[in-house]
């Protein structure tokens, strides 16, 4: 395989992609053309969205392609093309034969979230300290136990024992909270999302760790929990409020993550005539809440 690579202004990369797209790119993927420099800049979203941008002020687009003739071919077509003004080509190189499943799965090591608890991929062996683990491979479903607003939630669960409760997981993603939920105790778990992949996930993955739940779209949800977990998006937690506080039992408890520390007094004031919500963990600029009902 051959990696053409190419230099374009923010506002090119979309346009850029989908020609290298048309002239059948494997595949095609941008990164700052400043990175580990002065010049560069971060870039990422929330959560479950799209970046704020497609690319950075100066970008490198890589391309890959099965022969070196289609990378030249595809160089010289894109250079003839007004929309490649400002754009450059950088070259064509190419790139060695390896195990691309074992280098992807190398990216992927066990997750701590506290000294006893650990996210593993099926590819690993636990650590041995471990005493709590859930088997969790990355998939198309947001909850790998990378992101700091998963393991706040799953940390408050190792710290805070769901034991004989029904839980609900709403906006369960892979279903990885529900999973911990149950490897903490719970007794009756529910696992709700809008996205049918993510109903799909959640039951391949509680069926891989041996856990029973019920899982399915937000109709599913019914009665009252003891915990009622949602790590979504400040927007929707806000206007999901009324919702969830009504299934959370009394004395039960609420929490919400997905919200970012300059969100904390939207989501308080949101909640303030149902919950008094306050911060119980942040991590990287993220934040977990938490109210007692």
């Amino acid at each position: 395989m051959f990696e053409l690579s190419l230099l374009c202004p923010e506002d090119k990369v979309e346009t850029l992609s989908e020609a290298l797209d048309a002239l059948d790119a494997l595949s095609v993927s941008v990164e700052d053309a400043d990175a580990q420099t002065e010049a560069e800049q971060a870039l990422f979203g929330e959560p479950g969205m799209p970046p704020p941008k497609d690319g950075w002020q100066r970008s490198r687009v890589l391309a890959l392609f099965a022969a070196e003739a289609a990378a030249r071919e595809a160089s010289v077509l894109l250079a003839a093309q007004d929309f490649f003004a400002d754009c450059k080509v950088v070259g064509i190189a190419p790139v060695p034969d390896q195990d691309w499943v074992r280098l992807t799965q190398s990216q992927f090591a066990p997750v701590e979230i506290t000294p006893e608890f650990w996210i593993v991929p099926t590819w690993h062996e636990p650590p041995p300290q471990a005493r709590q683990i859930i088997r969790l491979d990355p998939g198309l479903a947001f909850g790998t136990g990378t992101h700091p607003t998963t393991r706040m939630c799953l940390r408050w669960i190792a710290r805070n024992p769901p034991g004989g409760q029904r839980v609900l997981d709403y906006g369960c993603g892979s279903g990885i909270l529900a999973i911990g939920a149950a490897r903490f105790g719970a007794t009756h778990i529910d696992a709700v999302d809008i996205d049918p992949a993510a109903v799909q996930s959640t039951l391949a993955n509680a069926l891989a760790n041996g856990v029973h739940l019920n899982a399915g779209l937000p109709d599913k949800a019914s009665g009252r929990y003891g915990t009622v977990l949602a790590n979504i998006l400040a927007t929707p937690l806000k206007v999901l409020a009324p919702l969830l506080c009504s299934y959370v039992a009394p004395g039960g408890s609420l929490v919400l993550a997905g919200i970012l520390v300059r969100q904390t007094d939207e989501l308080k004031a949101a909640y303030a005539s149902l919950a008094r919500l306050e911060v119980a963990d942040a991590e990287d600029g993220w934040v977990l809440m938490t109210a007692r009902l």
